[in-house]
């Protein structure tokens, strides 16, 4: 299989179809081998607008999806970004490609300009969104009744807006469920 052919259709039949247009995305995405970051048997399928199991119950967030987060989030050279539930590696080489450099939970709790939850989550802990510089973006995929969709949001007064741009059939990330709550 010729993956650079299928980096190139990615880009042109999933990426700028749904909205993915930055010029640095772009290119990471064209750069970056998905295929070297899934499981041996899932590389025939590396380039495939779907999700694709990883082990621990993770999943790899589907390229249509991760490129309109990060267009959406729009990293810049220079800019630190924490990831979190990135069990492939993928996202984090995306963002290095672009000039972000990567920080993980290990760096002692720093505060970051853009925060990616590789993943759907029931919702979104206090404690990451006060990882955030003032002004910092935060992109996931937010789990809403059993239909996830896409959103970002800036941090401000320790606070976050967050915006929903779209739907997307984005994996649940193990860990990020909500609480069960007593209902009598």
């Amino acid at each position: 299989m010729d993956f650079s052919l299928a980096r190139r259709a990615m880009i042109d039949s999933q990426l700028r179809p749904q909205a993915v247009t930055d010029p640095g995305v772009l290119a990471a995405m064209g750069a970056v081998p998905r295929e070297d970051f899934v499981p041996a048997e899932a590389r025939p399928f590396a380039y495939f607008d779907r999700s694709i199991a990883l082990e621990g119950g993770a999943a790899m967030m589907p390229p249509a999806a991760l490129g309109r987060l990060l267009s959406e989030l729009a990293p810049r050279a220079g800019e630190r970004a924490l990831v979190i539930g990135d069990a492939s590696g993928y996202s984090a080489a995306l963002l290095s490609a672009m000039g972000v450099t990567v920080t993980s939970d290990a760096d002692g709790g720093d505060r970051v300009d853009l925060l990616l939850i590789d993943g759907a989550v029931d919702m979104i802990p206090d404690v990451l969104i006060g990882r955030l510089v003032e002004g910092g973006r935060l992109g996931t995929a937010l789990n809403d009744s059993g239909v996830t969709r896409l959103v970002v949001g800036r941090a401000s007064g320790g606070a976050l807006g967050l915006r929903t741009i779209v739907d997307a059939d984005v994996a649940l990330l193990p860990g990020f469920e909500r609480p069960p709550v007593f209902i009598f």
